[in-house]
């Protein structure tokens, strides 16, 4: 029997926004995948999930090298597939964690194409972005009637965010953290700086708000 692979989107931060549906399947889980870097310990995805755990299931940590050497990462990415078809060989349900929605700047989209052509079956089940997470924990519209919204990463070439912006009426940058100073003056330049919010680890109990 062959196992299935899962990929499920924990939320932002708290345990209780994630769906039904992926508290029960980390419930039932053989296995559970956690990504981790090569210098970080911990995996916050790990941490949200934690109260749906069962006794039972297995926990595997696996390293995905955040590095820009092609041949390294591709080989972190085999060692990665090596590992989750181990599992899916002996017929286990395998769980890969991450924060977010699975397919929303998510790692889970490159295992996902490792896996997909394996003969295995995949079941991808959604979660609750970050930034909609904002949005309600604030009372902040979004976007609303017929604006555009505009969804960036802040690690994007400039003149791409500025191409954006231009056309955009709101305006979602992820991937803040070192581009700061860059965002805030991007902002700036597009009249947006004094409507903005930003908040790091929404969800968590270290949560920072900046007005």
């Amino acid at each position: 029997m062959k196992g299935k692979l899962y990929g499920i989107g924990v939320g932002p931060g708290d345990s209780e926004l994630m769906t039904v549906k992926a508290a029960r399947i980390v419930g039932e889980a053989d296995i559970i995948i956690t990504p981790k870097t090569e210098k970080k310990d911990g995996s916050v995805a790990l941490n949200i999930a934690s109260p749906y755990i069962q006794e039972h299931t297995e926990i595997v940590p696996v390293v995905f090298p955040m590095v820009l050497d092609d041949a390294t990462q591709e080989e972190g990415w085999q060692e990665a597939k090596r590992i989750i078809l181990s599992y899916l060989d002996q017929g286990k349900s395998v769980v890969f964690l991450t924060l977010g929605d699975p397919m929303f700047y998510s790692t889970y989209m490159y295992v996902y194409r490792l896996i997909e052509n394996t003969g295995h079956e995949i079941e991808t089940i959604p979660g609750v972005t970050a930034f909609c997470a904002i949005g309600s924990h604030l009372g902040y519209p979004i976007v609303e009637k017929e604006e555009v919204l505009a969804i960036v990463p802040a690690t994007a070439p400039k003149e791409k965010i500025d191409a954006v912006l231009a056309v955009a009426d709101d305006a979602v940058i992820m991937k803040v953290y070192k581009n700061f100073d860059e965002v805030q003056e991007t902002l700036i330049k597009h009249n947006m700086a004094d409507d903005a919010v930003m908040i790091s680890r929404v969800g968590l109990p270290d949560e920072q708000v900046y007005v």
